[in-house]
């Protein structure tokens, strides 16, 4: 191999704008192709930049920003800083819904420059949760049951977690969650962008 084809680790910034910029595509739910028409910059181009195979250029920025609606300044003030490595159980932020009896940890919390996180969901026996839609189609999602049993209906699908029992999944329509049983339900949910 030549030196000049030596592959060479890219620059961390150009790596998490990359990542950022792939994530606000997916958040469109637009293909290379609907965002090359929409920023009149090319499929491979826009490939090669959310890889981080690439340093974006000022101008192809302002192209991508004015697509999405945002400045650059906000674009890289979102990939600016670094995710904390480790988070602490006391700084895990905790959401309850005391209507639905459901309680969701984020243990890992979602960073824009990182594509999953970890939580810790909680449900009561006989809660029952239905979701809509996914935040993102494609959603890639991991269920593991850690204590009690889980239902999760998904694509018509309903599908009987006990513990120990781990579901994979890409969510692209509703979802339900149900506790159904006489004890409340504790799994771990791993959540992938596309």
């Amino acid at each position: 191999m030549k030196p000049e084809e030596t592959a060479t680790a890219p620059d961390p910034m150009d790596a998490r704008l990359g990542t950022r910029l792939a994530e606000l595509r997916a958040e469109h739910g637009w293909s290379l192709g609907e965002l090359a028409e929409r920023s009149g910059v090319s499929r491979s181009t826009l490939s090669r930049a959310e890889r981080a195979e690439i340093s974006p250029t000022a101008s192809l920025l302002n192209r991508l920003c004015g697509v999405y609606g945002r400045t650059m300044s906000q674009l890289l003030s979102e990939v600016e800083a670094e995710p904390a490595l480790l988070i602490r159980a006391a700084e895990q932020p905790v959401w309850e819904d005391r209507a639905s009896g459901f309680v969701r940890r984020s243990v890992s919390p979602p960073h824009t420059g990182l594509r999953g996180e970890l939580v810790e969901g909680r449900l009561r026996a006989g809660a029952d949760l239905a979701y809509d839609r996914p935040p993102v189609p494609g959603l890639e999602q991991h269920i593991w049951v850690l204590e009690g049993a889980l239902d999760v209906t998904a694509q018509d699908t309903e599908h009987h977690l006990d513990a120990g029992d781990c579901l994979r999944l890409r969510v692209w329509g509703p979802t339900r969650f149900r506790c159904p049983g006489s004890r409340d339900v504790r799994y771990v949910l791993a959540v992938v962008l596309p």
